[in-house]
């Protein structure tokens, strides 16, 4: 499948690069891997993202600025980054342009004419850092840097259970190409706004227990973010910091969007939230899952979720 994909790369005219809306450090930085090894090759592409806001918290990867939210006229080659559906990119294409999918989610139908889907790999940076590995593709320090930072963000700082041995090796490597582990830190995690935290008590203060403390639930309301100026993508790393109470085995965090109600789940202890997600026409991995309830009500989303929770009796002791 890495030579297949590095072939039809290779012949391919234009190249549309594409990552899933209300992005995450994986999905962009895996795009920008590509964009920078493409750039330095004189391949011709482009990334796309539907959202017009995009995490601020990036805009040291190289070629971040080149994301659009426009489509190009003409692409004969589609390589879509950590999406378990076609779905989630949020706009329909021409059935007939070939895909690669590179991913590592569960969920993954494995749309592409050419799957690189790994559901073992903490992250998609390191399903796409194989491929380049693979392939003896040169590795440049801007791309290695991208790959890192994939790899690092959505392991959440090497900590979720399928960060292993080789989560740390391909690190170490790209650390060896001129990574720097502090560098990235800093910009990852010390670059905050002041809207941030007068959001964070607003949402902190919808918090609610559920089954003797098991499932933690938060919200958060779109006149909060318009309040407080901050985006919606600095708010979301709260469900973690609620799954850090030592009761909790779920936490669970909703927001309305666009006439329905977006829901993120977290768990730990080993309890898998997928099915959860499933039965809603979500996806997502074992311990990190979402979906969309078809209602405008937060608190009808709730009830919904908190239902099918109790139904399946997953929650834990």
């Amino acid at each position: 499948m890495y030579s297949k994909a590095l072939d039809l790369i290779n012949k391919s005219r234009y190249i549309l690069i594409v990552t899933h809306i209300n992005p995450d450090a994986d999905t962009l930085s895996c795009a920008l891997a590509l964009s920078n090894y493409f750039k330095e090759n004189k391949i011709k592409h482009a990334v796309f993202n539907k959202m017009k806001a995009l995490p601020s918290n990036l805009d040291f990867l190289g070629n971040y600025q080149k994301i659009t939210d426009q489509i190009p006229k003409f692409y004969d080659l589609i390589i879509s980054v950590d999406c378990a559906n076609l779905k989630r990119v949020g706009i329909e294409f021409d059935s007939n342009i070939k895909i690669i999918n590179i991913d590592h989610h569960q969920s993954n139908n494995n749309f592409g004419i050419i799957n690189i889907v790994d559901e073992t790999k903490a992250s998609s940076a390191e399903v796409l850092y194989e491929f380049f590995k693979q392939n003896n593709l040169q590795i440049s320090q801007q791309t290695a840097q991208c790959l890192y930072v994939g790899i690092y963000d959505d392991s959440l700082a090497f900590t979720t259970p399928r960060c292993d041995s080789g989560s740390f090796e391909k690190a170490n490597h790209l650390v060896s190409l001129g990574v720097s582990p502090s560098f990235i830190a800093n910009k990852l995690l010390r670059r905050d706004s002041l809207a941030k935290y007068r959001l964070m008590p607003l949402i902190l203060n919808t918090l609610e227990l559920h089954f003797e403390g098991k499932v933690a639930t938060i919200y958060v309301k779109d006149e909060w973010l318009k309040q407080s100026g901050a985006l919606y993508t600095e708010c979301e790393e709260l469900v973690n910091m609620v799954l850090r109470i030592g009761i909790v085995n779920i936490a669970i965090f909703f927001r309305y969007s666009n006439g329905s109600t977006r829901v993120s789940m977290r768990s730990k202890n080993n309890i898998d939230v997928s099915p959860i997600a499933s039965h809603f026409n979500g996806g997502g991995h074992k311990m990190a899952a979402g979906c969309t309830c078809n209602t405008q009500c937060i608190d009808e989303a709730k009830k919904m979720i908190l239902s099918y929770i109790e139904e399946l009796n997953i929650y834990g002791i």
